[in-house]
């Protein structure tokens, strides 16, 4: 389950699944970016990558007036979008509770695209490497392993703040961006056309 502050509900992947086959589904938001929107997504969902949701809630909003729940990965960003649209005064919101993690788990529908690696193992890797290179270096070049030791602060910052600097640096990559999303495309696709 999800942990935070919550000022809305969080809403289970069966209560969804049931909301979404009684034809009562609400507008479906998914924060990620467009190459994890693209490698599996809840069917009718909209992509508006947390990014571009932070930079252009203003203007989503007009958009947004209807029940709306959030997805991201595992409940994080979508808790940070939730924070940002409920502080903009956008009332019925919900998060995904565990996000795809957990619908996948439910098994829930699923719309699969190409596979690829979700950020949280990119991460995982590229702080891997650099830990273990910077520590097998320093046995050679003294200070080199204080890199490591950063990386393990920045993790640790990352875990207790909820938030992820190397993640989103990751983001930015071509192989995470997937086709660019701007806010015309977003409001574009949540009026309903392509």
């Amino acid at each position: 389950m999800t942990t935070r502050a919550s000022r809305h509900a969080d809403l289970p992947p069966a209560a969804l699944q049931h909301l979404l086959e009684n034809g009562n589904a609400p507008r479906l938001l998914d924060v990620r970016t467009p190459g994890e929107f693209r490698t599996s997504r809840i069917p009718g969902a909209h992509n508006v990558p947390l990014s571009l949701l932070l930079e252009h809630r203003a203007e989503l909003l007009a958009h947004l007036d209807e029940d709306t729940v959030l997805v991201c990965r595992s409940g994080g960003r979508a808790a940070q979008a939730e924070r940002a649209l409920a502080d903009a005064g956008l009332a019925n919101l919900r998060v995904l509770d565990g996000g795809m993690l957990a619908w996948e788990s439910a098994g829930a529908p699923v719309h699969r695209g190409e596979a690829r690696w979700d950020l949280e193992r990119q991460v995982r890797l590229v702080a891997g490497s650099l830990v273990l290179v910077t520590g097998i270096a320093g046995l050679f070049l003294p200070g080199v392993h204080l890199i490591g030791t950063a990386i393990g602060a920045g993790l640790t910052f990352a875990a207790l703040s909820n938030t992820c600097a190397m993640g989103m640096l990751l983001s930015k990559l071509p192989y995470n961006r997937g086709p660019r999303t701007d806010v015309r495309t977003a409001i574009a696709s949540l009026r309903g056309r392509s």
